[in-house]
């Protein structure tokens, strides 16, 4: 059990592997790489989701001393390279540079608040609320996601799509856990102060993370660097 946590992290690396390897120029692998990087930086918050969340065994038993752990960064960097390139790998999508023009469009005044609202709304709700971390990093996932559709409506179709193909994949992926590591869910996940539903196993809390975070995160480098899908 003390590195089932690791392995399945890595198992996750192994499929960004394949994606990166499969994507059709070096462009894509360049966008997938670097917001990987900046994701993996999203596994640093760990502390706020153990023990509240849920208390996975980890390497050298960081997590359960510390809050902190290694797994949490490679997760963190497999899903959000992942979830930024699944919609292109699948449909083939082409970007290029908006211009200047349609930057100045009345609804990008908002284009700096749309893109701190998710983090600002998840840090409102941590010391405003009682809720469990994990429901504020959802509802701030989504919340931004809005504020990134209202913000770039061209990207709607693509964000919607996205999160229902990362839920998916994820889903597939959590499942490979459930099959190898029997009880390793009831024994590490809090179920008792979440809902405690578990969907062939899979907590519906992690499916609730995967549709959120696709939902935001397939918008976020379009956002931050100004690209637009090629009509």
């Amino acid at each position: 059990m003390q590195y089932i946590w690791l392995i399945w992290s890595l198992v996750l690396i192994a499929i960004w592997l394949v994606i990166y390897a499969s994507l059709g120029s070096q462009d894509k692998r360049k966008k997938m790489l670097n917001v990987s990087l900046w994701t993996s930086l999203l596994g640093l918050t760990e502390p706020l989701f153990v023990p509240a969340y849920w208390s996975p065994p980890s390497l050298f038993n960081l997590a359960l001393r510390t809050g902190f752990d290694i797994e949490s960064l490679i997760f963190s960097f497999g899903v959000g390279g992942i979830a930024v390139v699944l919609y292109e790998r699948i449909f083939r999508a082409e970007y290029e540079t908006m211009s200047t023009a349609e930057r100045n469009l009345p609804r990008h005044r908002y284009h700096f608040w749309t893109i701190i609202s998710a983090p600002v709304i998840f840090v409102i709700l941590l010391l405003t609320t009682k809720l469990n971390p994990i429901y504020s990093a959802d509802i701030a996932m989504i919340a931004g996601g809005l504020f990134a559709w209202y913000c770039r409506p061209d990207l709607g179709r693509k964000m919607f799509v996205s999160a229902l193909l990362f839920s998916g994949l994820y889903f597939l992926y959590f499942l490979t856990l459930v099959a190898v590591a029997p009880g390793y869910v009831e024994s590490v996940w809090n179920l008792k102060v979440i809902s405690g539903i578990l969907i062939l196993g899979v907590p519906l809390e992690e499916l609730l993370f995967a549709l959120s975070f696709g939902f935001l995160w397939s918008s976020v480098y379009e956002h931050f660097m100004w690209r637009k899908i090629k009509i």
